[in-house]
């Protein structure tokens, strides 16, 4: 694409400017805004328009001081799927880019838009965010795993480069009891941080499957005869033995200890188990059966992943990577210190001095008494939002983000070192479980912070 005029505006006065200016943790310190006159109403395009970017333009038509002015998607049953979206809300239908998998480029050249929200399947990610920055439109993009190392580089270069800034949407940042728990982090509570767990561990068999009026093999079928996710993101098990999705995980715990602000990661050791539990889901279903094609799939992908990080400041992190197996979900948090520990899983927490010593105790009343000021103060709005209301505080965020034109909370800098987890795990598996060091995405800024 040619340079625009939004473009040469940005990128002559911004270039480089952002890793030198200040940010926060999500709802922690101030993060400085660059613009003079907030905006009181932006222009949003969302490319991709499956379930998740349906989610996210629900949000956004609720609301009084955005517009989404543009959608670009080549799925027609997700198309028709949002235009309803719009009409059901009575609202103005957007412009459609529809033409092949780079439509959304034409979409980037329109002069009234602001921001862009990305929620493509994973591998367009990056190439979308790095064709946002350069047109100079603030983009928002949905979470994954890298595919390389390089990705992530290019990502921060192009942000850099055009002063562009990049939202990276983790929303389980926004999580009620995680906001709370980072409250309590911020005021002492755990005192000295030591370890901190957290992952992906989700049945994800069969994946998306239904699109309320028709099954489609009930997570049995893959690829073209599948539907929605399960088109593209079951393909990631059959190639790829790694932590693929591991920012829902690491996301809030890499806040807690300041991550690319006075600390990093500096090395990851992965391991995975063996690769049983998708097989086993083919050949067992009624839809499947051991003649069925996919019963001679060989699934690369070990059905539980596990991953330590050690980090500058002294702490070790654990991530786990769990979809192919029967389990309940969680993302099986636990943060620990010198003064207490929070585990997710059974909803308790130690605090030493404060409650019983060597017994859980329920941690219901202690996330209600350090509940976040932002929660209080919106759950309301946030009634029916997806996850429990936290995508309404994400995409609350990245608006007011756009509105101000102000470095987020989640950075580009963020993006990549989270991102970077899944490429380097895929590493050190591969190296026997060697340990794989991390590059400073940051180029040594971090430390100053």
């Amino acid at each position: 694409m040619g340079i625009n005029r939004r473009k040469f505006i940005q990128s002559s006065a911004l270039a480089g400017a952002g890793i030198a200016l200040s940010t926060t943790n999500v709802k922690g310190e101030t993060i400085t805004s660059e613009t003079k006159s907030p905006k009181s109403k932006v222009n949003i395009g969302v490319i991709g328009s499956g379930f998740r970017g349906q989610s996210h333009i629900d949000l956004l038509l609720n609301r009084s001081d955005c517009d989404v002015v543009a959608v670009a998607d080549i799925d027609e049953r997700m198309l028709a799927r949002t235009k309803s979206i719009f009409d059901k809300k009575n609202k103005k239908q957007p412009v459609y880019f529809t033409d092949g998998p780079y439509a959304y480029r034409k979409m980037l050249e329109m002069e009234s838009l602001d921001a862009v929200m990305i929620a493509t399947p994973w591998r367009w990610h990056s190439i979308q965010c790095t064709d946002a920055m350069k047109a100079g439109i603030y983009v928002g993009t949905e979470v994954c795993g890298a595919f390389s190392v390089d990705e992530c580089w290019q990502l921060v270069n192009t942000q850099e480069e055009t002063g562009t800034h990049l939202f990276f949407l983790e929303n389980v940042c926004y999580r009620r009891d995680v906001m709370a728990v980072m409250n309590m982090v911020k005021q002492g509570m755990f005192g000295r941080l030591l370890h901190l767990e957290g992952g992906y561990q989700h049945d994800l068999r069969a994946v998306k499957f239904n699109d309320g009026e028709k099954a489609y093999g009930g997570g049995v079928e893959f690829g073209e005869k599948a539907f929605h996710e399960a088109k593209w993101r079951t393909q990631h098990s059959v190639k790829r033995n790694g932590d693929l999705y591991p920012t829902h995980g690491v996301g809030p715990v890499a806040q807690m200890i300041n991550i690319n602000r006075g600390n990093r990661f500096l090395y990851l050791t992965s391991m995975s188990s063996q690769a049983l539990g998708l097989h086993d889901y083919i050949v067992n279903h009624e839809n499947g059966g051991h003649t069925h094609p996919n019963a001679n799939v060989e699934f690369k992908l070990g059905d539980v992943v596990t991953t330590m990080i050690k980090c500058a400041n002294g702490e070790s992190i654990t991530l786990f990577h769990d979809t192919n197996l029967p389990r309940p979900y969680s993302l099986g948090f636990r943060v620990q210190g010198t003064g207490g520990i929070w585990m997710d899983v059974n909803k308790s927490l130690l605090l030493n001095g404060k409650t019983e010593e060597h017994r859980w105790t329920e941690a219901k009343d202690w996330l209600a008494k350090y509940d976040h000021p932002y929660w209080k103060e919106n759950e309301q709005k946030a009634i029916g939002a997806g996850h429990g209301g936290m995508d309404w505080f994400l995409v609350d965020e990245f608006v007011n983000c756009v509105k101000e034109n102000k470095r987020p909370p989640i950075d580009v800098y963020d993006a990549a070192a989270w991102l970077a987890i899944t490429p380097l795990s895929e590493e050190s598996i591969a190296t026997g479980s060697s340990p794989i060091s991390f590059p400073d995405f940051t180029r040594g800024k971090w430390i100053d912070d």
